[in-house]
């Protein structure tokens, strides 16, 4: 089994990509400028950004690989594994931007960091971008830089942290764009999605597996949970779990005309442990409960 390297500091990455360390806990460079990293599997423990400037090589997540093209975005979380496989003589362009947890505390970021769900995304779920989305990126990137050759006073912290949120949200929308111009393809991912759905509840999977989950289905469409819910969610307005839930009340509404069956195993059949838990799910959906339902219909 290949080795994991975990880099847990700033300076323990700058070191590996022979940069200079400006602050502890962040840290920006031009990739040209850097040591590549080559063949290898990575745990980095703090938030990178990647722009990269050309064709460099692939990237592996989990069992995808991605093949690096210019004016690609990549985002990382703390604690994701990265393999990196990468040709001998290329010559790297781009920008890096990584950041640990502890370095946005205190700041407004800090509390909103979550909902920038890429962090989350697979290597093969980048973000791509157009020339001028480009050179919009790189003008955050230069205020960061700038601010980090800056001598470090009170201000410095907020600045910073604002400019990576600024970032961060202009990204958010890149990536609200993007999925509207994949919007064939998402189509697609949405029709096989209610394909499995209906397989799922016409297999015995519920008695044996139970109520099945996001991730579930992210993993058969070849998609990260969090890609899979934000591509359903901006395409429908809804989220995964509720067209989950949507299923499970058109099907118990079906089902609980079954007089022969009890509320308990309709809701076993269904997939659920504990037959309250069908009950609130239902009245939540309906207004009623499965047994005033049956009695008004």
């Amino acid at each position: 089994m290949e080795d994991i390297l975990k880099v847990e500091t700033i300076a323990q990455y700058n070191k590996l990509k022979a940069v200079e360390t400006r602050h502890p806990l962040i840290s920006y460079f031009d990739s040209a400028t850097a040591r590549p990293l080559h063949n290898g599997k990575f745990n980095f423990n703090f938030y990178a950004i990647f722009l990269k400037g050309v064709d460099c090589g692939q990237l592996q997540y989990g069992r995808n690989l991605y093949d690096y093209e210019a004016g690609t975005m990549v985002f990382m979380g703390p604690g994701q594994v990265v393999g990196i496989k990468s040709q001998g003589d290329y010559n790297p362009k781009g920008n890096a931007l990584v950041f640990h947890a502890d370095f946005i505390k205190g700041t407004d970021l800090a509390s909103k960091i979550h909902r920038y769900s890429f962090f989350s995304y697979e290597l093969n779920e980048a973000l791509h971008l157009s020339e001028k989305e480009q050179q919009l990126i790189r003008e955050i990137f230069a205020k960061i830089d700038h601010e980090l050759d800056h001598a470090i006073d009170k201000h410095s912290k907020t600045i910073i942290a604002n400019n990576i949120e600024l970032l961060l949200n202009y990204c958010e929308r890149f990536y609200d764009r993007q999925f509207i111009t994949r919007e064939n393809l998402n189509s697609g991912t949405l029709s096989k999605f209610e394909t499995l759905l209906n397989a799922y509840f016409q297999s015995e999977q519920p008695q044996k597996n139970g109520l099945p989950s996001v991730a579930y289905f992210a993993e058969k469409l070849n998609l990260s949970p969090n890609y899979f819910g934000d591509l359903v969610k901006k395409e429908t307005g809804k989220t995964a779990i509720d067209h989950i839930h949507l299923k499970l009340i058109d099907l118990a509404k079906e089902r609980i005309f079954d007089g022969d069956k009890s509320m308990s195993q309709i809701a076993y059949d269904l997939g659920f442990k504990y037959p309250q838990h069908f009950n609130r799910l239902f009245k939540k959906g309906t207004g009623y409960t499965p047994s005033d339902y049956r009695s008004l219909n």
